[in-house]
């Protein structure tokens, strides 16, 4: 069975009357997702899964239905903040969705084969997209799940500071964990980040970080659900706080 693509479009806003992420960047007018996803069908996947908010559903629908149809499956699930495990209620003051953890979950009637999780308005190349399909294909372990890792000097911007999720890794090369780092930048000829206490501290552009793509089964919707459970427990009265999924699958680890 081909595995599904899940793209994380939720935090997408509007901009005179569409949708940000859907302005083409390619010669052709491509947008970034139009290359997500021709990437991936190309790379094997059979199926695409939107995850969006309810602001934006109508444009999404209008676009990607006619374009995708005869192409590949496509399916649309609504992140919705009032979307909590049983005991939990959302506080009145609460209006954005809860994260990248719960945009995923907001998925998990739609997933019954393995699937990669991207963003929307992130560009990750074919590569990555076979490099994934390849995974799901040849694992034969429920619990087992992977990441692309890309070298930070190749994901910085010349625009200004960027934040990356900054790998470790074993003495397998397992993956062991993720140091999300904001504030990236390039200076005097070197990589670094500045520190509240208005230090410089390097890092190695080298060094592998996440740009949240993944490749999971389907179980993982169990880890990620018991997760949000203990994340709501001491962060339910938090409006701004975030369950963030490469936090979840750190504690995995």
């Amino acid at each position: 069975m081909k595995p599904t693509l899940l793209i994380l479009a939720a935090g997408i806003g509007s901009r005179y009357g569409g949708v940000k992420q859907m302005d083409g960047i390619g010669p052709g007018g491509e947008s970034i997702i139009d290359y997500s996803v021709y990437d991936a069908i190309r790379a094997g996947f059979g199926r695409v899964v939107f995850v969006i908010n309810r602001k934006i559903e109508k444009d999404f629908r209008e676009v990607w239905e006619p374009k995708l149809a005869g192409k590949v499956d496509c399916s649309f699930v609504i992140q919705d903040p009032e979307d909590l495990p049983d005991g939990f209620e959302l506080p009145k003051d609460r209006v954005k969705p809860w994260g990248t953890g719960q945009a995923v979950l907001a998925a998990r009637h739609e997933i019954n084969t393995p699937f990669a999780v991207v963003n929307a308005d992130d560009f990750y190349g074919r590569e990555s997209y076979q490099l994934i399909n390849d995974f799901l294909a040849g694992n034969t372990d429920e619990k087992a799940c992977c990441m692309v890792g890309y070298h930070l000097l190749n994901t910085l911007s010349e625009h200004g500071t960027v934040s990356r999720g900054v790998c470790e890794f074993d003495e397998r090369h397992y993956l062991s964990k993720i140091s999300e780092i904001t504030n990236i930048e390039k200076r005097g000829g070197g990589i670094g980040f500045e520190s509240p206490d208005g230090q410089f501290n390097d890092l190695d552009g080298h060094s592998l970080i996440s740009m949240n793509i993944w490749g999971f089964t389907p179980l993982v919707m169990d880890y990620l659900e018991s997760g949000f459970a203990s994340f709501l427990e001491s962060n339910i009265a938090n409006e701004k706080a975030e369950y963030y999924l490469p936090g979840r699958l750190n504690e995995l680890v």
